[in-house]
């Protein structure tokens, strides 16, 4: 099964978890704003992770983040079959804001 670190205040993770609905038997989402215990593994798995390098470099939070059952991690949706916010086939901020499904 396949973790992915989000949160529904972040549209890029929005976007994330609209493709998965109904996919529980693939995916995980774990919601790091619900409580401490969420942030606290999202944190430690960012603090020791070099997938995250590129990310605390830019001020960058680094969700939504996907960590593979073998345990590589990796912020990239396509290496995990997902489509990426912004790409073709994904809608923009501004539908995101306007409340538009799957934004």
């Amino acid at each position: 099964m396949i973790k992915i670190y989000g949160m529904p205040t972040c549209p890029y993770c929005d976007f994330i978890h609209e493709q998965i609905e109904g996919r529980e038997d693939e995916f995980q989402y774990i919601n790091i704003g619900e409580n401490i215990r969420n942030m606290s593994a999202f944190m430690h798995l960012r603090d020791n992770n070099p997938a995250f390098d590129h990310s605390k470099e830019i001020g960058d939070v680094g969700i939504p983040a996907f960590v593979l059952p073998d345990g590589t991690v990796t912020l990239k949706p396509e290496d995990v079959g997902l489509v990426e916010y912004g790409t073709a086939g994904a809608c923009s901020i501004a539908d995101h804001r306007s409340g538009r499904k799957g934004c």
